[in-house]
Formats: structure tokens, C-alpha cells, sequence
């Protein structure tokens, strides 16, 4: 048996705290690519993530201007390279997101938060 609290009273459903920086696939995976302090590199990235450069460039910018990634560029050899690592706000951000898909999926069709 469910039990319907007041309207005034439910909890707000979980989908509420999702951060729309993670809705692209491609920033999702990027950040999953990140966890843990982990840097690297683009081509590996590219690699990894079966992204485009293309699309891969603009979700690194669009989650460096959400200050959840850094870019730095340097050389490697002779060849210029760009490494990619989380911040310290952007791995909470993205642990709230999947905090809130996992209670999303825990609730499945039940109502009544």
C-alpha cells in the first residue's frame, strides 16, 4: 500500500536535482571518464569516448565553462597535446547526478515521495 503524503509535503521527485550539464551522452561519459583525479588526454579521450573531435572540443568547453573540467595543453615530443581532468566541483556535481538517477531508478513507478 502506498501512502499519499499532502501535496505540500512531498519531497521534490528526484529528476529535480539532475544537473542538465550531464544531459549530452558525450559530457555524461566524459566525466564517467574522469573519476578519480584521472587525466587525459584528447586523443585518448576521442579514443575511449568514440567521439568526434569536433563534439568532444565542445563538451570540454561546455563543461570548462561549467568549471567542472580543467584542459591544460602542453607538448608531448615534438606534438602539441591537451589533458582533460575533473575539478574538485565537478566530481560532486557529477556525484549528485548519479545520486539522483540511482534514487530515480530506486523509485521506479512508486509514488507518493
Amino acid at each position: 500500500m502506498v501512502v499519499e503524503q499532502p501535496a505540500g509535503r512531498r519531497r521534490p521527485h528526484p529528476r529535480t536535482r539532475l544537473d542538465d550539464n550531464f544531459a549530452s551522452t558525450i559530457r555524461f561519459s566524459l566525466m564517467a571518464s574522469l573519476s578519480d583525479g584521472v587525466e587525459l588526454d584528447f586523443a585518448t579521450l576521442a579514443d575511449v569516448l568514440q567521439a568526434s573531435d569536433s563534439a568532444l572540443s565542445k563538451a570540454i568547453t561546455h563543461l570548462q565553462d561549467a568549471g567542472y573540467v580543467r584542459a591544460r595543453k602542453g607538448q608531448a615530443g615534438s606534438r602539441p597535446r591537451t589533458w582533460v581532468r575533473s575539478t574538485t566541483e565537478g566530481r560532486r556535481a557529477f556525484d549528485a547526478h548519479l545520486s539522483a538517477l540511482r534514487e530515480i531508478v530506486e523509485l521506479g513507478g512508486r509514488s507518493g515521495l
